[in-house]
């Protein structure tokens, strides 16, 4: 299981975008890396003649355009949804009926369950 999923507000602690909090919008678990939505945006130039070879037409201009970069998972902390903090995670094995044992996401400061949702 992973520390941080799909869905989960997280706080940029280093970079450029530091202190900001924002919605996670994919995870790259083997790569260690997450994209954050508004967050590590650059620009690019995209010439006319490269457009215009992608699209057919004549009159294609160039532009510049907004492009996400992924996030080094080391560089964000999850944002408890239940104490609202910056925080670590930890784990907790639950006994569930039948002797099922589930993995689950605890808030280190407050101790409450962090739904997978």
């Amino acid at each position: 299981m992973q520390k941080i999923i799909l869905g989960d507000n997280v706080m940029m602690i280093l970079g450029k975008d530091s202190g900001k909090v924002a919605k996670v919008s994919k995870v790259l678990p083997k790569e260690k890396k997450l994209f954050v939505e508004g967050v590590n945006i650059y620009k690019r130039n995209l010439r006319a003649n490269v457009l215009k070879s992608h699209n057919g037409q004549d009159s294609a201009k160039g532009q510049i355009i907004d492009i996400q970069k992924p996030v080094d998972l080391s560089n964000v902390m999850l944002v408890c949804p239940n104490c609202k903090k910056p925080t670590r995670v930890g784990f907790k094995l639950s006994t569930g009926a039948l002797r099922t044992k589930e993995k689950l996401r605890i808030c280190r400061k407050c101790g409450k369950e962090i739904s997978n949702e």
